[in-house]
């Protein structure tokens, strides 16, 4: 009697733990019509993808690397004793400063980051360029690099996903790749499913120098289209691929990324030292579009006091909900799942809530669980909550005998005539004041 009257309060608070739930999850879920009649289906959800540039911090290495301080000359590539442009940082108009690699392009003339001239040569005329987020982000179109002055030789594009402790390569590249890094020369189509996370360089931006070929790609579609096809048409393949692979997931995630620039473009095979003024980088736009790393359990990211961080749902919570919030930690955290019903789910985090009243009761009962369909498990026949006779159906509902009624048949039908047995209006009273009692008590938690 004690112990159904306990299940009885916890199949009440799981029921109003879920129905909280569905008040505040709208993006996240769905209703869809089954056996069962309607029902809500969790889903994973992520933020939209969006140009990355404009929540960055820009470091440049070594700091005093940018031209106009002091003011200095320059030529152009194309021709190496047109020397009349100038660079002063002093002055609006000539300075070229780092954040106008991000500024909005289509003015003319084109605005742009520029390096100091290679007059200390033959020292080598090498910079590091680090953009950070203090935020995981999800890479999801090719990262490009505009040049306004001929693209250099060699460069090497390198990652982060500890916000700078360590560094990886994510691409090299060089107008000789064998003579720069000891590499052949690769292109991503050279890749495939086996090896579509091997590190490659490619010649391909870096051989000579044209004035309208200025851009330098990291061609992440490119990588994608392996799985999705060419024209991403089959993006859940993608998605399965990411679901299971966590490798493949961590190659496309970064808290940092670093542009090494380390030899600028010469449009020769020797450098001439009687006009150094036109040797130097200069950058006129970056375009990095991805997502904040939310581990599916958010579909919207806010940038708050210079910082991103995840708009959580699923009962969770942190920068990247990357665990679950205190008194929902029913079961321990996990990521959502790219994959669609059944296969997949969005790991609600559940609550822990019913363990307490459990206790109050010297009675263990376990907690709710959300199932792969993204439904709480009200019944399981392994431990018999249907009552008198009662059937658990998919470990959602329980199929009541003739004559009875309620989540876990325990009420008889006769109930509503009035014509049940009067030793029922003792235990009618009880459960009654229970439910009342319990549902004050949610009320106050809810408050809280």
């Amino acid at each position: 009697m004690y112990l159904f009257l306990v299940l009885n309060l916890n199949t009440l608070w799981v029921a109003v733990s879920i129905a909280m739930q569905h008040g505040h999850y709208d993006m996240c879920k769905t209703q869809t019509k089954s056996d069962e009649g309607i029902v809500w289906e969790y889903m994973a959800c992520q933020p939209e993808s969006k140009d990355m540039t404009q929540f960055l911090k820009i470091r440049l290495d070594p700091p005093n690397s940018t031209c106009g301080d002091p003011p200095e000359p320059f030529c152009t590539m194309g021709n190496p004793y047109m020397c009349n442009n100038e660079c002063d940082a002093s002055t609006k108009e000539l300075a070229h400063p780092p954040e106008l690699m991000f500024d909005s392009e289509g003015r003319t003339p084109s605005t742009f980051w520029q390096s100091v001239t290679w007059k200390n040569y033959p020292t080598p005329l090498q910079i590091n360029i680090t953009l950070s987020w203090n935020k995981t982000i999800e890479l999801t179109q090719n990262i490009a690099i505009t040049f306004e002055s001929g693209r250099p030789e060699k460069m090497i594009l390198e990652k982060s996903l500890d916000y700078g402790v360590t560094w990886q390569p994510y691409q090299f590249y060089a107008a000789d790749c064998l003579d720069a890094f000891r590499m052949e020369p690769k292109s991503v189509n050279d890749l495939s499913a086996s090896t579509v996370l091997d590190i490659i360089c490619t010649e391909e931006y870096s051989t000579g120098y044209a004035a309208h070929a200025k851009t330098i790609s990291f061609e992440i579609k490119d990588r994608f289209a392996i799985f999705a096809g060419p024209r991403l048409h089959n993006m859940a393949s993608l998605y399965s691929q990411l679901d299971t692979t966590k490798n493949l997931r961590d190659f496309f995630t970064v808290t940092d990324l670093r542009i090494r620039l380390l030899k600028p473009a010469t449009g020769a095979t020797f450098v001439d030292e009687r006009n150094l003024g036109r040797y130097f980088y200069a950058i006129s736009d970056v375009k990095i579009y991805g997502r904040c790393k939310c581990n599916l359990h958010a579909n919207s990211c806010t940038f708050t006091n210079n910082r991103l961080a995840c708009d959580c749902e699923h009962n969770t919570t942190g920068q990247d909900c990357e665990r679950c919030k205190k008194n929902y930690q029913g079961q321990a955290w996990s990521p959502g799942s790219y994959l669609t019903i059944p296969k997949g789910t969005a790991n609600v985090c559940v609550s822990n809530m019913p363990s307490i009243f459990s206790k109050v009761a010297h009675s263990t009962v376990p907690p709710a669980r959300v199932s792969s369909h993204k439904r709480a498990n009200i019944c399981d026949n392994e431990l018999l909550r249907c009552q008198n006779g009662g059937v658990c159906h998919n470990n959602v509902r329980c199929q009541c005998p003739h004559g009875f009624k309620g989540i876990l048949c325990e009420n008889q039908k006769c109930e509503e005539t009035g014509s049940c047995p009067s030793s029922k209006s003792g235990q009618e009273s009880i459960t009654h004041n229970l439910y009342l009692t319990t549902m004050i008590i949610v009320a106050r938690l809810c408050t809280l």
